[in-house]
């Protein structure tokens, strides 16, 4: 009876699972529905917890969804030490996570160029980061301040102070990046101080 309960809690968080990954890429019953074959009524029913999961209709969601299975199943971590790297592309920009969740976050960024006429737009948030370029060009506007920094070179700063980064040409600069939960809530959900430290990391 206690295994066919907890088989039953399994199956039903599935739909929730699935309904907040569709929503958290934007997309619709009826795009999810192009992309992978399943039909709309079924899909909804899938979210809803009235159809149960079969591994015929999981697999081509994972896919889309670009996650694992086990994900989408929530089957409890077996001890691999290694990281499964789940990209997030939200506004020209990819974010890889390299850790796991809690704590400061680790991701590797890349940042695709924008079009010419597209103006920065600096924002704020809680918390505090550092960066390290790892190719391209990087252009870092820091409230009044502008600076361009290449290969090599690191940067930290506080991100109460009004910021904004992205390639200094047209090619895409790709980041080490660290902060903390806030930080990390505020860049993959949607400072009138000076840059702590110079352009190539020294204190």
């Amino acid at each position: 009876m206690g295994d066919t309960g907890s088989k039953d809690d399994v199956l039903a968080a599935v739909g929730p699972r699935l309904r907040e990954l569709r929503r958290r890429h934007g997309m619709t019953l009826a795009e999810l529905a192009e992309r992978t074959g399943i039909n709309e009524s079924t899909l909804s029913r899938l979210e809803g917890g009235t159809r149960k999961p079969t591994l015929e209709l999981l697999l081509p969601l994972a896919e889309v969804h670009q996650v694992p299975l086990d994900e989408l199943v929530g089957a409890p971590r077996t001890g691999d030490p290694r990281i499964h790297l789940r990209p997030v592309t939200r506004d020209g920009l990819t974010y890889v996570p390299l850790s796991r969740p809690g704590g400061v976050q680790a991701h590797k960024l890349l940042i695709r160029p924008s079009p010419a006429s597209t103006e920065p737009t600096l924002r704020t948030h809680e918390g505090f980061e550092w960066l390290y370029v790892l190719a391209g060009r990087l252009r870092l506007i820091l409230g009044e301040r502008t600076l361009v920094l290449k290969p090599g070179e690191a940067a930290e700063f506080d991100t109460h102070v009004p910021h904004w980064l992205g390639p200094d040409d047209d090619r895409t600069v790709e980041l080490l990046v660290l902060f903390g939960h806030q930080g990390e809530r505020a860049h993959l959900r949607a400072r009138q101080e000076p840059l702590r430290g110079s352009a190539d990391g020294t204190p």
